[in-house]
């Protein structure tokens, strides 16, 4: 009897374990179910769909025209890396690691835009992980070699027998020196300087351009300002101490062991090249702001998604650390609804009264989102909507999820 009730138990623990296993999607097959089988409210989730695809971002698909409109009055803003137009809207939900709905056309490979930036903190991340960044709060130029500029025809400044240097110190002025890793990452680092033909203070300038250039500068960490320029000092500091380009990075420890498709491209201006170790690198940009970021389709942003969900765990492997999202979702004073770059917080439900406080989302112009759900076990992709109507869609969207 004890034999049998032993043989009993054991059986009923493998089926319970099997059954409470997390799912994660194969290289080659991403498992879809019906939101039926969840008990999910299946109509709803189409009422969810029909509210995005009606909402569709007033913005032109041609991808130039809608950065002129964005971002034309602004100087120095002329893209200077590669752009491509836009499709449809386009999204896919994911429950519990599995596609319940899809629409548009997921499998295009088009701009994410500033999701770019979460990839940016990733191979930071990354780098903190294995060593080569030994603590975040160390000063970025402590770090750096001398960076040599390789210019579109393929010369370096060495060319010009009058320069005075052959080298970029992108960390030498006194405001760049205190600067650390963290302030980088949390956009608090008011970096000054031209990086690739673009100052600092032509993103996003303020409304008193005899300001822009004689303001008084803020002690890094003490307030939040959105800029891809300092993105991209982020992204060439971080290729350095990588000694290689950061696509090949992602490509390797993440993008690869997360079963993601080869038809993702992460690029950079056509001036932003550097020699590292007698090779031609690219630096490559943070977002699709001036041109350049990443390209990618909608599977593979879910992916990401996923992996962040589960806190940089895919299926038993820590593909990066646990500490890393942490922080990565901690906020700061400075900006209490912004971790790391583009992890945008849902604190207080100031971003998204719809949603759950501990939601997030990696989110990019367009609109591009990657909207991260660990209370509901769930991922969406929604891509070119309105911003403004993002919570309207998500409100939809878990009012068709089971009752708990």
């Amino acid at each position: 009897m004890r034999k049998l009730l032993s043989s009993l138990f054991l059986y009923v623990t493998i089926i319970s374990n099997a059954q409470s296993k997390i799912y994660f999607p194969s290289q080659n097959n991403w498992d879809t179910k019906s939101p039926s089988s969840f008990n999910i409210d299946t109509n709803k989730i189409n009422q969810a769909i029909t509210f995005a695809k009606e909402n569709e971002t007033k913005f032109p698909k041609n991808l130039r025209l809608s950065q002129a409109m964005q971002y034309g009055r602004a100087p120095f803003s002329d893209p200077i890396g590669p752009m491509e137009s836009r499709g449809m809207v386009s999204g896919i939900i994911v429950y519990k690691g599995y596609i319940i709905a899809s629409w548009g056309k997921p499998n295009a490979v088009e701009s994410v835009n500033s999701v770019t930036k979460s990839m940016v903190a990733t191979v930071v991340g990354l780098a903190v992980d294995n060593g080569l960044i030994k603590n975040i709060l160390d000063p970025v130029h402590t770090y750096l070699p001398p960076i040599e500029v390789v210019n579109r025809e393929g010369e370096t400044a060495d060319q010009n027998p009058l320069a005075k240097t052959s080298f970029i110190y992108p960390f030498e002025t006194e405001q760049n020196r205190k600067i650390n890793w963290d302030h980088l990452l949390r956009q608090t680092s008011d970096w000054e300087g031209v990086l690739w033909g673009k100052p600092d203070w032509a993103d996003r300038p303020s409304d008193k351009p005899e300001e822009w250039t004689t303001r008084e500068r803020n002690e890094p960490g003490t307030a939040f300002k959105y800029n891809d320029t300092r993105v991209n000092a982020l992204a060439l500091a971080a290729t350095t101490v990588w000694r290689k380009p950061l696509p090949e990075v992602l490509r390797e420890q993440i993008m690869n062991p997360i079963g993601a498709s080869n038809t993702w491209a992460w690029t950079g201006y056509h001036n932003a090249w550097i020699v590292l170790d007698g090779k031609q690198i690219q630096s490559v940009s943070g977002g699709g702001h001036f041109g350049g970021g990443l390209f990618m389709n909608t599977y593979d942003m879910a992916r990401f998604g996923l992996l962040t969900l589960r806190k940089g765990n895919w299926n038993g492997k820590q593909l990066i650390s646990e500490d890393w999202i942490k922080k990565s979702l901690t906020p700061t004073k400075a900006s209490i609804d912004y971790g790391f770059m583009n992890f945008y917080l849902n604190t207080g439900k100031k971003y998204f009264p719809s949603v759950p406080e501990k939601s997030f989302v990696h989110k990019g112009n367009g609109l591009n989102a990657i909207y991260v759900d660990p209370e509901n076990d769930i991922v969406v992709v929604v891509r070119w909507i309105e911003e403004k109507q993002l919570d309207g869609f998500l409100k939809i969207l878990l009012s068709a999820m089971p009752s708990k």
